[in-house]
């Protein structure tokens, strides 16, 4: 959410943030509501102190002719009041819908482009691997090393069910801890967050109202959480912090939830795109300088580019054209691994920063060194996620007599170098 004065003083760049990001929004009409919001506030509040100004001088009155013309004024006055008070709950109601309409002003280094197809590669890293045979897919990898069952999965949980067993269990919990102890050797807090979460969250996120058909209720009102980005974010909400305790950095594990409902017929084998999954996330609140949140947006892409070669995968970073980012991000960058059996780079890590779009959804704050309070700024990415970062994992991993290797960095959480 951005400030409304700065909507105002800046009502060009909101039109142009919105063609950028190819979003309907018509500001014009966010500032004609806000003016009636405005005049209600004012003709509210006057109704108010006069009503206030009736009530003391009913009380100071002896003559009753005149006290009762007073009474029968005040019930005038308190049916106006009404009026005026239910005018404005109509259009308060309006103008907080439309102010979480508004999105967030892209950096200018955020190229143009409708969709993923217009995200512009901006590094690749690694040789892609020569296969002296024809490699199999990650399906065929897994069956043959007896790794996942889809049909039980699908027995228990329905469409995009999944078991992992044996070492494909075992690798995802490995890469778990090894995000995590690395992010903990980089200063990073670890937590584990819970997945339900409050409504007020994921409209503070920037998960709603937009993405609804993808998240999943419970009966309880309660959200199924698609990231840790969204409970890290409520974690300090409507709290001020104290400028010398920031950067806060954290790294947390938890099991996260979509419901794939714009993915309809792209991917409905394996598990690239699954309901429930699980991720380690890296999230950080800075303070409010857009400097500050580049200087970290580059440091948590960094991060996640140092885990993949530490793994030896190839991968390609792209930055997000204005179509393929969210209407809270300011800047997106995706990692994508390489895939062999599809002979093409997939999305493995997102990174993005938000500057106080939801930091002033969630009233999060700070009390800068001159004792001003200020609205924090938010940033996350992807430490590891799975089961979809087994997909490159294993491909790129896999020999000529159907084996895989383990990667080093790995090898000691599962006390051995080769799956067999």
């Amino acid at each position: 959410m951005l400030d409304i004065k700065f909507i105002r003083e800046n009502k060009e760049l909101i039109k142009e943030a919105a063609r950028k990001k190819h979003i309907d929004f018509d500001v014009d009409k966010l500032l004609d509501t806000d003016d009636k919001r405005l005049l209600l506030i004012k003709e509210t509040d006057g109704f108010r102190a006069h009503q206030n100004v009736a009530s003391e001088k009913i009380s100071q009155l002896e003559d009753q002719d005149e006290k009762q013309k007073v009474i029968n004024e005040m019930k005038l006055l308190k049916s106006r009041l009404s009026k005026s008070e239910e005018h404005l709950k109509r259009v308060m109601e309006k103008w907080r819908g439309l102010m979480l309409e508004v999105p967030n002003i892209p950096d200018p280094s955020v190229p143009e482009g409708e969709s993923d197809e217009q995200n512009k590669e901006i590094k690749k890293w690694g040789e892609l691997p020569n296969f002296d045979f024809e490699p199999k897919s990650c399906l065929e990898i897994m069956k043959n090393l007896d790794l996942v069952d889809f049909e039980r999965g699908v027995k228990v949980s329905g469409f995009r069910g999944y078991f992992l067993k044996n070492e494909a269990a075992q690798l995802s919990m490995a890469l778990w801890q090894f995000g995590i102890e690395e992010w903990v050797k980089r200063g990073f807090q670890p937590f584990l967050v819970p997945a339900l979460a409050r409504e007020r969250n994921l409209f503070g996120t920037g998960h709603l109202p937009h993405g609804q058909e993808d998240i999943y209720k419970t009966q309880d009102d309660l959200y199924l959480s698609a990231t840790a980005e969204i409970p890290f974010t409520g974690f300090f909400a409507d709290e001020v912090l104290k400028e010398e305790d920031l950067p806060k950095k954290y790294v947390g594990f938890s099991p996260c939830y979509r419901r794939e409902a714009g993915s309809h017929g792209k991917d409905t084998k394996g598990f690239y795109r699954v309901h429930e999954f699980f991720k380690v996330e890296q999230f950080i609140l800075c303070k409010a300088d857009h400097q500050e949140s580049v200087k970290w947006h580059e440091e948590i892409t960094q991060n996640s580019e140092s885990l993949l070669q530490r793994l030896g995968l190839p991968y390609r970073m792209v930055v997000n054209c204005g179509g393929d980012i969210g209407r809270a991000h300011v800047k997106t960058y995706d990692i994508e691994v390489w895939v062999p059996s599809e002979k093409r780079y997939r999305e493995s890590h997102s990174s993005s920063y938000y500057h106080d779009f939801q930091a002033r959804r969630l009233n999060i704050r700070y009390k800068d060194e001159e004792g001003k309070i200020r609205f924090a700024h938010t940033l996350n990415n992807t430490v590891i996620a799975t089961p979809r970062i087994l997909i490159s994992l294993l491909e790129n991993n896999q020999q000529k007599d159907g084996s895989v290797r383990i990667p080093e960095v790995l090898q000691k959480y599962l006390n051995k170098d080769i799956i067999v």
